[in-house]
């Protein structure tokens, strides 16, 4: 057990994690036919079944029964359980499609029922489980309230509420201006811009793969891999000073992991040509400028030329495509960044202290 646990806590780390998750992703959706039938609810209870059994050991339950640790666990079952419950009717509704039936959400249309008695009934009998679950919930778990708030004494770790920690974990890649401001900004706006790029108009009112396999594909690496993981790292997985540690590690308060982060100035101007930074800061910078103003600008245009993105290309027009392919590129900015990170210890592409600005 002993060796099994320290296995998982050692691919725990996000650049194991992260990695594992990618090809997860991958294998998901191409073994979708499999796992979207009934025996995906088997392997739902398999995993909540590790998880209870993951609950014996006294640092995974220190955790993960924290009172304000609770929900998000159970948020996360949820989120497992509506994936597998929307895919299952996507591919079923696939398979009415092909055979000429109705969909789901067809038949369902002539099952109606009166609003009174009926769905009001029912409303209040959920109205009453609910009320009773929040009794008891209230009685066994201990409101997680501190001590007035003190200017002089931070917690540790500072976490900020669940829904943000996807953001507080992308500080550890991202300058605060970007992570904090820039990138959720561009995620609230490619959310608004979603209606006008994509006008494909199959899958309205109905779940559907097959009719917007690239759109599905999209949406769940972002929500997924790109979201919930960050916030699941970062409300269960990040300690004390914002160290990480696996999920049956001790959270050791003097741990210590040393890292010099470099900027990618750095790595060309002194380990590969070996030579000082230059003082003027375009200069100091041109490597970091270019190779940005290449993956927003050029990259786009070159996509386009793609085979494979060409189809979109055609199809949107070339306003929509190069506003959506741009929002794409944005988003893989942050996988992008993270690996590099890892395995370089890249802290910067470009650092231009003089004016605040840092990519």
């Amino acid at each position: 057990m002993e060796a099994i646990r320290d296995l998982i806590n050692f691919f725990s780390y996000p650049q194991w994690s992260f990695t594992l998750s990618l090809v997860v992703f991958g294998v998901m959706l191409w073994s979708r036919k499999l796992w979207t039938k009934k025996g995906g609810l088997l392997m739902l209870v398999a995993v909540t079944a590790f998880f209870c059994l993951s609950l014996l050991d006294p640092n995974f339950r220190q955790v993960v029964a924290k009172p304000d640790n609770v929900p998000i666990v159970m948020m996360v079952f949820i989120v497992g359980y509506f994936l597998w419950l929307s895919l299952y009717k996507a591919f079923r509704n696939d398979e009415l499609t092909e055979a000429g039936e109705p969909t789901f959400e067809k038949s369902e249309v002539e099952d109606k029922i009166f609003t009174w008695p009926d769905l009001v009934f029912s409303e209040f009998i959920c109205m009453v489980i609910l009320t009773v679950v929040l009794v008891i919930w209230s009685i066994a778990l201990q409101a997680p309230l501190e001590e007035p708030a003190n200017p002089s004494v931070a917690p540790n770790p500072s976490k900020a509420p669940w829904y943000f920690l996807g953001l507080q974990e992308m500080l550890v890649y991202f300058d605060p201006w970007m992570a904090g401001v820039v990138l959720p900004g561009l995620i609230i706006v490619g959310l608004m811009a979603i209606p006008y790029i994509d006008t494909n108009p199959k899958g309205n009112g109905y779940f559907t793969f097959r009719e917007r396999k690239s759109e599905i594909v999209l949406f769940l690496f972002g929500f997924l891999v790109l979201w919930c993981q960050l916030i699941v790292i970062g409300t269960f997985l990040r300690g004390p000073n914002w160290n990480f540690f696996g999920p049956y590690e001790f959270w050791d308060i003097t741990k210590i992991e040393p890292l010099v982060n470099v900027d990618l100035s750095e790595i060309i101007w002194i380990k590969l040509l070996h030579v000082g930074l230059p003082s003027h800061w375009f200069v100091r910078e041109i490597f970091g400028i270019l190779l940005m103003a290449a993956y927003l600008f050029v990259l786009p245009v070159a996509l386009s030329k793609i085979k494979f993105f060409k189809k979109y290309y055609e199809q949107m027009g070339p306003a929509r495509f190069y506003i959506g392919i741009s929002l794409f590129l944005v988003m893989m900015l942050l996988p992008i960044k993270m690996y590099f990170r890892w395995l370089f210890n890249l802290k910067y592409f470009i650092h231009i202290q003089e004016f605040f600005f840092n990519v």
